[in-house]
């Protein structure tokens, strides 16, 4: 995926975690499992790119 991918996913995993953190500030447990759940999402998100670009790459040493 291109940069603006990658870019959306690093904002939702900061997002996620400052709303985690906040959660735990202000002691609520929902606004913590929320910024965990985003985080963790944004995470699997940017895992799956970074296998699809190794995929990507693996087939450029063949093809070439």
């Amino acid at each position: 995926m291109g940069f603006t991918g990658k870019a959306k996913n690093k904002v939702g995993q900061l997002a996620g975690a400052t709303r985690k953190r906040l959660g735990g500030a202000i002691n609520n447990e929902r606004m913590r499992g929320e910024g965990a759940t985003q985080q963790s999402d944004a995470r699997a998100r940017q895992a799956g790119e970074h296998l699809t670009d190794a995929g990507r790459d693996v087939k450029n040493a063949f093809t070439r």
